[in-house]
Formats: structure tokens, C-alpha cells, sequence
């Protein structure tokens, strides 16, 4: 007899998750230099930890993407100054329904894996938790080659 999804995911914990190594940055480190490196390593997201490892906030996409409409020169100050201050984090053994619950309740796409002493440890979020899906239940989801509705040879508006 096999387990449902929403069983499944309330006894398998995060640690059968796809977690990614984290970007790691300091407050003072400038938001250009976080911007490149979620750039290089194609990450939504970095980490702002004290010099414990413990997550004191995170910058994501939407916000360099915001601070690039409004005032590109933010891109030379400390992090700090534009990050979100509020980190929502799991441990390796919280339940993967745990994990929906907070992505659901924070409003958010990454959470922060951290460690028995709250230092982060990886990444993981939306990414982690639709591949787990995919894995575990495949023949819940629906995988289909997208079509181009135009092509190449298309002329704009023709």
C-alpha cells in the first residue's frame, strides 16, 4: 500500500530535499558583489550572516531587480542596508509538509537550511520542493515539451 502525497510529505523530512550549497555574505559586503555572485552561481538568493554563519537576513532577485529600477546606486552600499531582515528557516528533520507550510506562511520561494546551532547550511524552497515532487510522484505530474507559438522565422506582429 503506498502513501498519498500529503502523508508522504508530513513523514519525509527536508533532508530528502534537493539542498543547494548557499551563497554566504556578510553585511557589509556590497550589493554588487552579492548580485554577481548569485549571477555566477544561478542562485535567487544569498544569505546574510553574522560571524557565526547565523542568517541575520537575505537578498534575493526581486530585490536587485527592484533596486535597479529605483536607484542603481544602492549597488555600492552594504547589503545590510537593502536586505530582508526576516529569514525563514528549516532543519534537515523538519517534515517536508513543515517546509510548504512556511514557504506558504512567509511568503517566500527560498528558506534557509540551518544547522543545531542556527548557522546556515543550505539552501533550499520552491526549486527543492517541486524536483522532490517530481521524483516521488511521477505519475502525478504532468511533463510536456513546450511548443513555440512563433518561430524564429516569424516576422513581429505578421
Amino acid at each position: 500500500m503506498s502513501l498519498g502525497i500529503r502523508q508522504h510529505m508530513t513523514l519525509e523530512t527536508v533532508a530528502a530535499l534537493a539542498v543547494r550549497k548557499p551563497i554566504l555574505v556578510a553585511p557589509e559586503t556590497p550589493v554588487r558583489q552579492v548580485a554577481a555572485s548569485l549571477r555566477a552561481k544561478q542562485l535567487g538568493c544569498a544569505f546574510v550572516v553574522d560571524a557565526a554563519g547565523k542568517p541575520v537576513g537575505k537578498f534575493t532577485q526581486r530585490q536587485l531587480l527592484q533596486l535597479l529600477v529605483a536607484d542603481s546606486g544602492k549597488l555600492d552600499r552594504p547589503v545590510a542596508e537593502v536586505m530582508y531582515r526576516e529569514v525563514a528557516t528549516v532543519t534537515a528533520d523538519t517534515p517536508v509538509a513543515d517546509l510548504l507550510a512556511r514557504m506558504n506562511q512567509h511568503q517566500v520561494r527560498y528558506l534557509a537550511v540551518v544547522d543545531a546551532q542556527g548557522r546556515v547550511t543550505g539552501l533550499t524552497g520552491q526549486k527543492g520542493l517541486m524536483e522532490y515532487i517530481a521524483d516521488h510522484f511521477p505519475r502525478y505530474v504532468k511533463v510536456q515539451r513546450m511548443k513555440p507559438l512563433i518561430s524564429l522565422n516569424d516576422t513581429e506582429g505578421g
